[in-house]
C-alpha cells in the first residue's frame, strides 16, 4: 500500500479520560487510566491506519494553577500558556510510554512521538474576554469566592460543580503541522496539540508570542484533522453518544446526524456550551470541510465506535434515522 493510500485518523482524548471527574487522581491513577484508554488507538494502528492523538488537559492544568498559587511565595508562578505546554509534555509522556508498551504487546514495530504543539489564534478573539472553558477540579463555595475575589471567573459546569473558567480562542492553524505531517507519513504515531496546543499569536513587533488561554482540544483536533486530510475524527468523551433532550425523561441517543441536523440542534441550544457543544461543532466543522466521518463516543465504546456500532456519527449525508 502506498503512503498516500493509508487512511489517517485523529483521536481526541479528553483530559477527564485520564483524570475522571470526581476522582482525585494521583499520577499513578492517571497512568492506569491512560493505559485503559488506548484500545481504539491500538486497533487503528494494528489495522494499518496513520494515527494522531490529541489530548485534553482541563483537570491537569487546573491542578498546575493550584500548585502555582500555593507555592507563589517560594517560586514565581508560571503563566497559563506555559502551563498548557508543561502539561502537554508530561501527559504526552504518559500516553507515549503507555502506547509504546501496548504496541510492543502486539508486536507492532511502529514508533511513537510527542510534539509540543503551538496553535495560532487571534489576539482579538472575543472568546478571550468571555471565559467559558472549564479547567481544574470542582471547587468548594468558599474557594470559589476566594478566586472571584482575586479576579478569576468561576461558573457552574454541566454536573453542577463550581469550577474556574478561562478564555478559549478559536484555533486558526497548527503551527507545527509540517513536522506532524512528515512523522505521520513515515508511519509514526503522533501525539500532538496536547491540551489543545499552547496558544500563540503573531505580534507585529515581537513575532510569535504566547497568550494566557486554553484552546479547546476538540476544535484543535478538528483543525488538525482537516489540515492532515484525515478520513476519521474520533472524539472521546464521558458519555456514550450525543443526546436529544439531554437531562429529561425523554432523552435519547442520536446514532447518526448530518452536519445540517447537528447545526440546527446547536442553534436551538440543544448542547451544553461548556461540554457537548464544542465537540459537536468540531465534528461538524471537520465533516463539512473534508467529507470525512466524525464520531463522538464514550471511551469504553471506542472500539465499537470506529466500526460504526456505537457513539454518534456525524457526516455530510443526511441521516435516515
Amino acid at each position: 500500500m502506498s503512503t498516500a493510500a493509508i487512511p489517517t485518523a485523529v483521536i481526541a482524548l479528553g483530559g477527564n479520560a485520564l483524570a475522571p471527574a470526581g476522582e482525585r487522581s494521583t499520577i499513578h491513577d492517571q497512568f492506569r487510566h491512560t493505559r485503559e484508554s488506548l484500545g481504539p488507538i491500538v486497533d487503528l494502528a494494528h489495522d494499518g491506519w496513520n494515527v494522531c492523538v490529541v489530548h485534553g488537559n482541563g483537570p491537569q492544568v487546573g491542578d498546575e494553577l493550584v500548585r502555582n498559587e500555593i507555592a507563589r511565595r517560594e517560586a514565581t508562578p508560571l503563566p497559563l500558556g506555559v502551563l498548557v505546554a508543561a502539561t502537554a509534555g508530561w501527559i504526552g509522556y504518559m500516553i507515549q510510554q503507555s502506547l509504546e508498551n501496548a504496541l510492543r504487546r502486539v508486536s507492532s514495530p511502529r514508533d511513537v512521538a510527542t510534539i509540543i504543539t503551538q496553535v495560532q489564534v487571534r489576539a482579538d478573539d472575543p472568546a478571550l474576554f468571555n471565559p467559558t472553558k472549564f479547567i481544574g477540579q470542582a471547587l468548594s463555595a468558599s474557594r470559589a469566592e476566594e478566586l472571584r475575589g482575586e479576579g478569576h471567573v468561576v461558573k457552574t459546569d454541566g454536573n453542577g460543580n463550581l469550577r474556574r473558567v478561562v478564555g478559549s480562542p478559536a484555533p486558526q492553524k497548527i503551527h507545527e503541522l509540517r513536522i506532524i505531517q512528515q512523522l505521520i507519513e513515515r508511519g509514526t504515531l503522533v501525539i500532538a496539540c496536547g491540551g489543545g496546543g499552547a496558544p500563540i499569536y503573531d505580534d507585529p513587533v515581537k513575532g510569535w508570542e504566547g497568550i494566557d488561554a486554553v484552546v479547546d482540544k476538540d476544535l484543535a483536533a478538528a483543525v488538525l484533522a482537516r489540515d492532515l486530510n484525515a478520513q476519521l475524527l474520533l472524539i472521546i468523551t464521558d458519555v456514550d453518544a450525543v443526546y436529544a433532550d439531554w437531562g429529561t425523561s425523554h432523552q435519547r441517543a442520536l446514532r447518526r446526524l448530518s452536519v445540517d441536523e447537528a447545526e440546527a440542534m446547536d442553534r436551538a441550544g440543544a448542547f451544553g456550551e461548556g461540554s457537548m457543544a464544542p465537540k459537536v461543532r468540531a465534528a461538524v466543522d471537520f465533516a463539512r470541510r473534508t467529507g470525512g466521518r466524525a464520531i463522538i463516543s464514550k471511551l469504553s465504546h471506542g472500539r465499537d465506535a470506529v466500526r460504526g456500532e456505537a457513539g454518534t456519527t456525524i457526516t455530510v449525508e443526511r441521516s435516515t434515522t
